[in-house]
């Protein structure tokens, strides 16, 4: 399995983009930076995006790639019932964008909708699939993606404190979490449901106590703001919990 890490960061600028993963060049997670990472020739080869929740920075090049696939659709985009009705309403809405479920044609669509149920596994290209819900502050999943040959990741996307329902499932060889700010901002982590380093720590420390292990951590939906601040933090807490926490990168290449 080979993750490539396109954006991974919560604000854009020239050398960040918002957070989007692709799973051997087949399968993107979020969608905040997918079609300005990618070639054409590459947005092609892509089979499914599964969606995590509605924000904007996990959805925003689900319009443009929409508009890309107009010659190779129908592309499946996976979430649960309620963010896929957000997307419909709030932007594939002929208004702000056109409706990629019915354009070019309605018999052959850029983008096919396909609910999930959380707690509900799903066969997704070939892939196991399990949506597990995640404290955010609107209705969101992480995803336990396990490939052909067993390997497998769990991606947290957005996520506040309370992660243990989703410890006691979960066996992945690769962990990738978010942290958004620093712990000088943790009491806006807190209430907008996102994790700090010290919050990082806490459940990583829930997860070895579960699990009893650590797989690999890589991070991302930074802030670029403070990113240098983060990093110190975070190599802190790898520091104290003999872990490997890896800082996320655009670009970024993870071979399981």
């Amino acid at each position: 399995m080979e993750i490539v890490i396109l954006g991974a960061h919560n604000c854009e600028s020239l050398n960040t983009r918002l957070v989007s993963l692709l799973i051997d060049q087949t399968i993107a997670i979020d969608a905040g930076g997918l079609t300005s990472s990618l070639s054409i020739s590459a947005q092609q080869q892509i089979k499914a995006i599964l969606i995590t929740h509605h924000h904007f920075d996990h959805i925003r090049d689900l319009a443009t790639f929409g508009m890309n696939a107009y010659m190779w659709g129908p592309i499946n985009v996976y979430a649960l019932d309620s963010v896929l009705g957000v997307i419909s309403t709030h932007l594939l809405n002929d208004v702000l964008y056109p409706d990629f479920q019915q354009k070019p044609l309605p018999e052959k669509p850029s983008l096919k909708f396909c609910p999930l149920e959380p707690n509900k596994e799903a066969i997704i290209e070939g892939y196991r699939v399990l949506p597990l819900p995640v404290h955010h502050n609107v209705p969101t999943v992480g995803y336990w993606i396990t490939s052909p040959d067993k390997k497998s990741l769990f991606y947290t996307g957005d996520t506040g404190s309370g992660c243990s329902s989703c410890w006691e499932v979960v066996l992945p060889e690769l962990l990738i979490t978010e942290v958004s700010v620093p712990n000088s901002l943790e009491m806006m982590a807190q209430a907008s449901g996102h994790l700090s380093p010290r919050l990082l720590k806490e459940e990583l420390l829930d997860f070895k106590r579960i699990r009893g292990y650590l797989p690999p951590i890589v991070t991302v939906h930074m802030s670029p703001h403070f990113e240098g601040e983060i990093r110190e933090e975070v190599a802190q807490v790898a520091k104290e919990l003999e872990a490997k926490i890896t800082l996320g990168y655009e670009g970024m290449r993870i071979v399981l």
